[in-house]
């Protein structure tokens, strides 16, 4: 594999630059480009699930954006070290029966030497709000 920049250890600007790629990739709702920055056998918790490689990766995503529509999320670095981070992050999103949630939660993260993900473990909790209470208003992404 080839390497993955910015690579650990990271500093206050890499690390930011990470988590941004990180939003902007998670953004797209392209489950095949998400999974590009773990590795092939990364490990992952999410919420109560548990996921292992990027062909889990790929079908989680697939069955979290059928479900979470129109999702729009921001990333804030919280702290970094060496190779790992936490990370705050919220979006927001509408099932089918159009009811809207912002969805809060934490992040820890764990890169190998070429800057891919090997670990994430998301603790998250959805809180259920109005159209009108939306903080992110972008356009449907292309």
């Amino acid at each position: 594999m080839n390497p993955r920049p910015p690579l650990p250890p990271f500093d206050e600007e890499t690390a930011r630059q990470k988590v941004q790629a990180a939003e902007d990739a998670w953004n797209s709702r392209d489950p095949e480009r998400v999974s590009l920055a773990y590795t092939e056998d990364t490990e992952w918790r999410n919420r109560t699930e548990f996921i292992h490689g990027r062909a889990q990766v790929v079908e989680f995503l697939r069955r979290k954006w059928r479900k979470e529509l129109d999702y729009r999320l921001k990333k804030e670095l919280w702290g970094f070290r060496n190779n790992r981070m936490a990370v705050r992050f919220e979006y927001e999103w509408h099932d089918d029966s159009g009811q809207w949630f912002r969805s809060y939660g934490n992040e820890l993260w764990e890169f190998d030497e070429l800057g891919y993900m090997k670990r994430r473990f998301a603790s998250i909790n959805d809180l259920p709000i109005k159209e009108t209470d939306r903080k992110f208003r972008w356009e449907r992404a292309a």
